[in-house]
């Protein structure tokens, strides 16, 4: 997929939810709440998640229906360096 092709959606805050049922036939569902992103995906993998994050790995969801060729949509989480400098006074 080309970069131009992406659609960008910035949150003020993400809110991961572990109860997705897997006979709703969806890998994840992501949905704009208020000024954030409520990301719906499975306990599977939430348990992954929860393993990327202590480790700080990236992680990527892929968000539509199971068996698609290319998911819907990607929640991804790129840990990034840290700059200390972006909110000084």
């Amino acid at each position: 997929m080309c970069a131009e092709c992406l659609t960008v959606t910035g949150a003020s805050f993400v809110v991961f939810n572990g109860a997705l049922k897997s006979a709703l036939n969806l890998t994840a569902k992501s949905s704009i709440v208020e000024d954030g992103l409520m990301v719906q995906i499975t306990a599977d993998d939430m348990v992954a998640l929860r393993t990327a994050l202590r480790n700080m790995a990236d992680f990527t969801i892929g968000c539509g229906p199971s068996g698609a060729p290319a998911p819907d949509e990607l929640v991804l989480i790129k840990w990034v360096a840290d700059d200390k400098n972006f909110n000084i006074g």
